[in-house]
């Protein structure tokens, strides 16, 4: 059975931002259960990244006016004849819900950057072996903690996540529903097209096909040229033709 590949690529700077977002919180619930060291300051780590991406810019503002864009929508499509308008209704309050939830949240991040663990590790990441137990003897009698105090601290902080966590999932799912995949094909492994105010591309490959895609382009234009992946026979070449699912979303 071929296994299929998902590649997505963000058309705007919003975007990149959420896709960024969704990728570091995943990994953060992966990584929740801090059983030693390493573990610790891999989670550390992915908690940093983010909330660099929380002071690059107001993500809630963004999320609020995104929600507002996507209500708009689904008050057109309650006009559509043969649309479930139950299923409209319950998308448009789930939305109505997530607002108050932003609106009602703390400025995003300001409880993980006040606290004095995150602090005071995320001051000595980027020094080669700074996070040593005689640089932060704090973190080291917190990994001597019992387990389920630090499971318990770590549910905390990811927590005060949750509000714009969920926020971003409904959303991101409504603008990956809003793209249906359709067949298009390369010729000597490049493919473009216009695009009409679109958010993201998403392509399906081929596992066996070893290629993946390099993608430019902004919401009305796009390009993509597939290029190939070296294995242990070599630079596998890129047909003249070549088959793969694309949804513009």
């Amino acid at each position: 059975m071929s296994t299929v590949v998902l590649f997505e690529h963000p058309l705007n700077e919003k975007m990149r931002t959420w896709l960024r977002f969704e990728f570091l919180i995943q990994q953060l619930h992966e990584t929740m259960r801090i059983t030693h060291t390493g573990a610790a300051l891999n989670f550390f780590r992915i908690m940093s990244e983010l909330l660099d991406i929380f002071e690059r810019g107001d993500m809630r503002t963004d999320l609020i006016k995104e929600i507002e864009r996507q209500q708009q929508k689904l008050r057109s499509w309650a006009d559509v004849p043969g649309v479930n308008v139950a299923v409209v209704d319950a998308l448009h309050e789930k939305l109505r819900t997530q607002t108050v939830h932003l609106n009602r949240a703390p400025r995003m991040g300001r409880q993980l950057r006040e606290d004095r663990l995150i602090s005071s590790v995320r001051q000595r990441l980027n020094i080669p072996g700074g996070c040593c137990s005689f640089d932060l003897p704090g973190l080291h009698i917190w990994l001597h903690q019992p387990q389920e105090v630090r499971d318990r601290q770590v549910t905390t902080w990811l927590e005060t996540l949750e509000p714009l966590n969920q926020s971003l999932a409904i959303i991101l799912d409504l603008i990956r529903q809003s793209g249906t995949f359709r067949h298009q094909t390369s010729l000597n492994g490049f493919y473009q097209d216009n695009v009409e105010d679109a958010d993201l591309l998403r392509l399906q490959l081929h596992l066996e096909d070893a290629l993946y895609p390099q993608v430019s382009g902004h919401k009305s234009r796009y390009a993509i040229r597939f290029l190939p992946l070296y294995n242990e026979c070599g630079e596998v070449q890129v047909p003249m033709q070549l088959n793969f699912e694309l949804a513009c979303c």
